[in-house]
């Protein structure tokens, strides 16, 4: 079958603050700029602003992917993100709203740094099984918002933003095309990436340890773990596309870390010059950093549309997804975020009064 969903558009948006090594000295963080760029290959992250949440982002980054691909709706819209506005409700049902698409179906998808590969893999199922003819997929994301400040092993490493891609259903040759995916879970590994106070399982209360309402990371078994599952994952998608890691003319892996990066590639012998991100100038936005890399790649015509692609990712859940793509012909359409407008009615979910 030839039929496949292909990207035809793609958004990206980030905050104004663009926060750099020794600010985040400056704020008090015991660290500094060299023990940063050696650790993590980061210079600098963007950070929201009060009054900027996640869903402002993800409005920014899905309206350049409707006016990249030229369209103003879409038949379905899914969110990946960790970080929405509010436990309750979900944030992509107000994004769609806010995008003129009220009425079509929307809802958010957490599978955190994995988001996009996950999100992708569920578009591509839709419209192939023919359910809707376009598919608005948004990644966005506020990690400012849940990190500790005073974390050094978490601060330096996470920044805000998101980006967007519009599919809809083409060939495989198609310059886009989503060829093959896969995807695994390992939840006996739930706790090495987790905020542990504030979900139904260990709710947050003023007994709570403080820290316990952050992220937390597990770093080195972190890193052994993303190594080893972005490299059999990226073997496993190749394999069923039928093509050879020579092949593979850009590669494009979650944007983790340096260090994860170096060692994925290296495993998979995909050399430097094919390897693209923007790791350095925004750090790790978990489930944004795929279609922030595509963009920004894309922005720079750095890989000829139609040319072998290679994503991968891996986060908590744990979770880890490749997908064997073709590189898009879209070019990425970047828009600035802006607050939501104010609303009257209440922004908690409370539970129903009515007895029977």
């Amino acid at each position: 079958m030839n039929a496949v969903a292909v990207i035809t558009g793609l958004g990206a948006s980030l905050p104004p603050d663009r926060i750099t090594n020794e600010h985040l000295v400056r704020e008090g963080l015991e660290t500094s700029d060299a023990w940063i760029r050696s650790r993590t290959g980061i210079e600098s992250r963007h950070r929201v602003r009060p009054g900027i949440a996640t869903g402002d982002l993800a409005v920014a980054a899905a309206r350049g992917a409707l006016e990249s691909a030229g369209r103003h709706d879409a038949g379905l819209l899914i969110l990946a993100t960790t970080t929405p506005d509010r436990r309750c409700p979900a944030t992509a049902p107000e994004v769609a709203a806010r995008l003129g698409m009220a009425g079509t179906p929307a809802f958010d998808l957490a599978a955190v740094c994995s988001g996009f590969v996950y999100g992708a893999a569920v578009a591509s199922a839709v419209l192939m099984a023919g359910a809707y003819d376009s598919v608005l997929l948004v990644a966005a994301e506020t990690y400012s918002t849940i990190v500790d400040p005073h974390d050094r092993g978490t601060a330096v490493i996470f920044g805000d933003g998101a980006g967007a891609t519009y599919l809809t259903r083409g060939h495989r040759a198609d310059p886009g095309a989503l060829v093959h995916f896969d995807l695994g879970s390992d939840g006996t590994g739930s706790d090495l990436i987790t905020i542990p106070a504030g979900g139904s399982g260990s709710p947050y209360t003023e007994a709570s340890p403080r820290q316990d309402r952050y992220f937390r990371m597990r770093g080195r078994e972190v890193y052994a773990r993303a190594v080893r599952q972005m490299a059999a994952s990226s073997r496993a998608v190749l394999g069923r596309a039928g093509w050879s890691t020579d092949s593979v003319a850009a590669f494009v892996a979650h944007q983790a870390n340096q260090r994860i990066l170096d060692s994925v590639a290296d495993r998979l012998g995909i050399p430097p010059d094919r390897c693209h991100g923007n790791l350095r100038d925004v750090g790790n936005t978990a489930a944004a950093s795929l279609p922030l890399a595509l963009a920004d790649t894309a922005a720079r015509d750095a890989v000829r549309p139609g040319a072998r692609t290679l994503l991968t990712a891996f986060g908590g859940g744990l979770t880890w997804g490749s997908i064997a793509m073709t590189w898009p012909q879209a070019k990425p359409v970047r828009h600035p975020p802006h607050p939501r407008p104010a609303h009257k009615e209440t922004d908690t979910c409370l539970p129903s009064t009515t007895t029977s």
